[in-house]
C-alpha cells in the first residue's frame, strides 16, 4: 500500500478523466489521496471531488501565490470548513520566494493564520516553501513557542538546515519526484539521512512526474517511482519504504481513517 499524501485532482490538467485517474492509483497500490486546497473560495469544489471518491481526502487553505487574495479568511474560518469529515488537513501554506507572486507580508500573514487553525484543530498544517529557508524555519519555531502543531513540508526542496530544524519540531518531510530527477544528489542524500518515522511521499502531481514519466502529466499512480527511489536512496526494499511511509501517514493525518485491512 502507498499513499498519494498531495496532489491537486481539482486542477483543469483532470477535469475529462478523473474517474480513470482515481482508478489507475488504486490499481498501482494507491490507497488514499489527499487532494489539496490551494484557494479557500474555490474549496467547495475541491470537496465535491473528496466527497465522491471513498478513497480521496482534502485539505482546506490558500497557497503562498494567492495569499494577498484571501487575507480576509481567518483561521475560524478554516477551522469550520474542517468540521467536514472529508477535510483532513490545513493548507498548503507557507512562503514561495521563487515566484513571490504574493507580497512577502501577505504570505507571512497567511502562513501563521493557518498554523493557529492547525494548532486549534490538530490537524496536520501542509506546508509550501521555496527557497524561503530561514524565514520558513524561523516562523515554525516561533509559532511552535505559542502551542504545538502537527505539520509536514511538502515537496521538500530544502537545504538540510531546514530539514534538521523541522525534524526537531516534530514535523515531518515529503518527497515528489524530483527525488527521482537526475540532478538532485543533494535532495536524495538529504532523503537517506532523515528519521524513518518522519518520511512521506507524494506526487504534486499534475506537476514534477518521476522518473520515466518526467516531462508528462504527473498523476497519483506515479508516487510509485518516487518511493522506488526513496527505498534505494535509504538502502531498503520497496515494500519498508511503502509500510513506513503508509505509516508515517496515518500518524500524521490522523483523521484519514485506514484501510480495514491495514487496521486489522
Amino acid at each position: 500500500m502507498l499513499i498519494d499524501s498531495h496532489c491537486h485532482l481539482d486542477f483543469p490538467d483532470f477535469s475529462t478523466e478523473l474517474d480513470g485517474v482515481v482508478a489507475r492509483a488504486r490499481g498501482a497500490g494507491v490507497d488514499r489521496m489527499v487532494t489539496i486546497s490551494t484557494r479557500v473560495r474555490q474549496h467547495d469544489a475541491l470537496l465535491a471531488i473528496a466527497e465522491r471518491f471513498p478513497d480521496v481526502y482534502c485539505s482546506v487553505g490558500t497557497h503562498p501565490h494567492h495569499a494577498h487574495e484571501e487575507l480576509d479568511i481567518t483561521a475560524a474560518d478554516l477551522v469550520a470548513r474542517t468540521r467536514n469529515p472529508k477535510v483532513v488537513a490545513l493548507g498548503e501554506a507557507g512562503l514561495d520566494y521563487h515566484y513571490d507572486n504574493s507580497p512577502r507580508e501577505a504570505q507571512e500573514r497567511g502562513f501563521r493564520t493557518h498554523i493557529a487553525a492547525a494548532r486549534e484543530t490538530g490537524l496536520p498544517l501542509v506546508i509550501h516553501s521555496r527557497e524561503a529557508d530561514d524565514d520558513t524555519a524561523r516562523i515554525l519555531e516561533e509559532e511552535m513557542g505559542k502551542g504545538a502543531f502537527p505539520a509536514v513540508l511538502h515537496c521538500f526542496t530544502g537545504g538540510p538546515g531546514l530539514a534538521r530544524r523541522a525534524i526537531a519540531l516534530g514535523h515531518f518531510i515529503s518527497f515528489t519526484g524530483i527525488l527521482t530527477f537526475k540532478n538532485s544528489p543533494a535532495l536524495r542524500a538529504i532523503a537517506a539521512e532523515l528519521p524513518a518515522d518522519r518520511i512521506l511521499v507524494e506526487t504534486d502531481a499534475p506537476y514534477l512526474a518521476p522518473g520515466r514519466y518526467r516531462g508528462k502529466r504527473n498523476e497519483p499512480a506515479f508516487v510509485v517511482e518516487t518511493a522506488n527511489t526513496l527505498a534505494e536512496v535509504r538502502g531498503v526494499s520497496f515494500d519498508a519504504i511503502a509500510q513506513q511511509t503508509t505509516e508515517n501517514f496515518f500518524r500524521l493525518f490522523a483523521k484519514v481513517p485506514r484501510p480495514a485491512a491495514a487496521a486489522a
